[in-house]
């Protein structure tokens, strides 16, 4: 089956449930909010809620709150950037710097060696058929050949199934 039979396949699936969804009415009733005049209302109820609550605080360690992902992945990658010092990327691991170091001069040779295996995404490179095929398998793509049409009109075909 081709990828643009299965799109095609999702498209109607979710027009089905468009239509569904069409048929029915939430009933705003059944909220647990105070505010049940609109699902915005609810919402902003519940954000409201949320916000009051303390639980996330960028300025402070606490062990009653948190800090948001936000500041939590700009604490990581600071601590990486420190960690690292500006290493190139051959370099960058500490498994790479611990093999580096057991194995000297053998070690980075055969380190350059698996890196002149790997496909490039920063240079043109040829490759035979059988390696394309193993680079597809480890990253999970299809060949062009398998993908189908892409000048599909999936629009059309999600409008077509809305009537």
């Amino acid at each position: 089956m081709s990828l643009t039979t299965r799109i095609e396949s999702l498209v109607l699936r979710v027009a089905q449930e468009f239509n569904d969804v069409r048929a029915k009415a939430g009933n705003l009733a059944q909220l647990t909010t105070t505010d049940k005049s609109s699902l915005v209302a609810a919402i902003n109820e519940l954000k409201a809620a949320v916000v009051a609550s303390g639980a996330i605080d960028d300025a402070q360690v606490a062990t009653s709150s948190t800090y948001s992902s936000h500041k939590i992945v700009t604490l990581l990658d600071t601590l990486k950037a420190e960690i690292l010092g500006g290493a190139d990327a051959a370099y960058d691991t500490l498994l790479e710097i611990q093999q580096l170091l057991q194995d000297g001069t053998s070690g980075l040779d055969a380190l350059l060696a698996a890196v002149n295996h790997r496909v490039r995404f920063d240079a043109a490179q040829t490759l035979t058929a059988a390696e394309q095929s193993q680079a597809r398998s480890n990253i999970g793509a299809v060949a062009a050949a398998d993908v189908g049409d892409t000048d599909t009109d999936f629009v059309a075909i999600f409008e077509g199934a809305l009537l």
